[in-house]
C-alpha cells in the first residue's frame, strides 16, 4: 500500500469483513502458524542493473494476454484483457505483479469481490510490509500489515500466491538473500567510480616551507595558499610561490578502478541470477535469442499466473469441465518479416491459422470475417486415396461417386469408332 494510503485504497480494496476492527474478536485468538513473509528491505530495487533486469522481464510479461476457456465466468474475460482493478489496466497489473515477485519473490494477487462477496469481479496485485498464515476455527488465514499499520485477513484459499526460489516455506519463497554479495559489490564499484572522478578533479600539492612556523601560522599559510592558487579565482592556470617555499611537488593522484573483467563478472552474476543477458536488457535479440528468453522466463510465470487465476475463480467441478485462465502471447512477432512470411504463407492455406491470426502475426488491425479458416482443395486424406483415382476426382476427398463428364452424343463418335473410343 503506499505510505500514508492517500486514496483510501484500504477501505476500498479491503471488504469490512476483513479489515482488522471488523475481525478483531477472532483475532485475538488467531493462533500463530509459523510461515511469515516480509517485503525485502534491501537496495535489490535500487541499483541501476538489477532494476534493469526486473523491469525487463516485467514489462514482457505485461504483454501477456488473459483468455478465460469455457463458460464459466466468461463475463470477467474483458475485464482481465482491459482492467483487472479500477486503479491499473491489464499491462499495470501484470508489470507490477511481475515486478512484486522478482524483488521480494513472493507476490500476492487479492481478489475483490461484488458486494454479495461471493461473486470476484477484479484483481490486485498487493505489497503488505509482512504477511503471516495465522488458523482460525480450524481454517488458515492470511494476515497482511501494510506501512499504514492497518492490518488485514483473508481466507489462505482465496487469495492467490506466486512464488520463485521456494525452498523453506510452504507458502512464500526464500527472497533474494543470494543476490547480496553481489548487490554490495555493485555499490562498492559504483562509489568507487565516484570516489575516482571526484579524486582525478582534485589538485594535491606537497609544499615545503623555508623556515619553522608556528602550527597557527602554517594553517594560515596553507589557506592562503589554497585560496589564491587552487581556488576558482585563479583563472590563469599558473602557480605563483615566493621564497618563502623551499619546494613546491604536485602529487599525482591515482585512483583504482575495478577493471573490465571484474565489472564483467558482477554484470555475469546479476544476468544469471535474473535469466538475462545484455542483448535482452538492450533490445536487439535475434529469434533464437528471443524464443530462450520467453522459454526461461515470461513463459513460467505465465504458467503459475494462469493456474493461481484459474484455481482462485474456478471451482473443482468447474476446473473438471475445462474451464480455466491462460495467458497467451504472441511470440510469432518477435520474429524476422522471412519468417512471418513463411510461418503466415504455410500455416494459413492448412487452415490452423485464420486470416485475423495472421494480421497479429503483422501487428495489423483485424478485417470483417478475419476468423474464418481456410484450406487447400487438392489437399486429400492418405486412405483415401486410391478411391479418389478411381471415381475421377478431383482430389479434393469430398468428391461424389460415379460422377464423371458427361457425354454428348453430339460430339462424341458412337462406340463403333476406334477414334471415338479413343478420345
Amino acid at each position: 500500500m503506499e505510505r500514508g494510503d492517500p486514496l483510501g485504497l484500504f477501505e476500498k480494496l479491503i471488504p469490512k469483513k476483513y479489515r482488522e476492527k471488523n475481525i478483531n474478536e477472532y483475532f485475538q485468538a488467531l493462533t500463530a502458524y509459523t510461515p511469515v513473509f516480509r517485503t525485502y528491505m534491501g537496495g535489490l530495487y535500487e541499483m541501476e542493473l538489477t532494476r534493469s533486469a526486473i523491469h525487463c522481464i516485467a514489462t514482457h510479461c505485461s504483454k501477456l494476454k488473459p483468455e478465460i476457456q469455457g463458460s464459466a465466468y466468461k463475463n470477467l474475460e474483458k475485464v482481465l484483457q482491459y482492467q483487472p482493478n479500477p486503479y491499473m489496466d491489464t499491462t499495470k497489473f501484470l508489470y507490477r505483479l511481475a515486478t512484486i515477485l522478482y524483488v521480494n519473490t513472493t507476490a500476492f494477487v487479492l481478489p475483490l469481490y461484488d458486494d454479495d462477496m461471493l461473486t470476484i469481479k477484479g484483481f490486485y496485485p498487493l505489497l503488505p510490509n509482512n504477511a503471516e498464515i495465522v488458523e482460525y476455527g480450524g481454517e488458515p488465514y492470511l494476515r497482511y500489515t501494510f506501512s499504514t499499520g492497518k492490518r488485514a485477513a483473508i481466507e489462505l484459499s482465496k487469495v492467490g500466491i506466486l512464488t520463485q526460489y521456494q525452498y523453506k516455506s510452504d507458502f512464500f519463497g526464500d527472497g533474494n538473500d543470494a543476490m547480496n554479495p553481489t548487490l554490495k559489490l555493485l555499490d562498492i564499484q559504483k562509489q568507487g567510480m565516484e570516489n575516482a572522478v571526484k579524486s582525478s578533479a582534485m589538485i594535491r600539492f606537497l609544499v615545503r616551507l623555508a623556515q619553522t612556523l608556528r602550527p597557527t601560522d602554517i594553517t594560515e599559510e596553507r589557506n592562503r595558499f589554497t585560496k589564491e592558487n587552487l581556488s576558482a579565482d585563479n583563472t590563469s592556470g599558473v602557480l605563483m610561490v615566493d621564497s618563502k617555499y623551499a619546494d613546491v611537488q604536485r602529487i599525482d593522484s591515482k585512483p583504482y578502478l575495478i577493471d573490465h573483467e571484474q565489472m564483467k563478472l558482477i554484470q555475469t552474476n546479476v544476468y544469471n541470477y535474473f535469466g538475462v543477458n545484455e542483448k535482452i536488457l538492450q533490445n536487439s535479440y535475434t529469434e533464437d535469442e528471443w524464443n530462450a528468453f520467453y522459454e526461461g522466463k515470461i513463459e513460467p510465470f505465465a504458467i503459475q499466473l494462469s493456474l493461481v487465476l484459474t484455481n482462485m475463480l474456478f471451482s473443482e467441478r468447474e476446473k473438471s469441465t475445462g474451464n480455466l485462465v491462460i495467458l497467451s502471447s504472441n511470440r510469432l512477432q518477435y520474429m524476422s518479416n522471412q519468417s512471418k512470411l513463411n510461418v503466415s504463407t504455410q500455416l494459413f492455406d492448412r487452415g490452423i491459422l485464420t486470416t485475423n491470426q495472421i494480421m497479429d502475426i503483422w501487428n495489423l488491425p483485424h478485417v470483417e470475417d478475419g476468423d474464418k479458416r481456410y484450406i487447400r482443395k487438392e489437399y486429400t486424406e492418405v486412405s483415401q486415396l486410391d478411391k479418389e483415382n478411381n471415381t475421377g476426382g478431383d482430389n479434393n476427398g469430398s468428391q461424389d461417386t460415379g460422377q464423371g463428364v458427361q457425354s454428348d452424343s453430339s460430339t462424341v463418335p458412337n462406340s463403333g469408332d476406334d477414334d471415338g473410343q479413343k478420345n
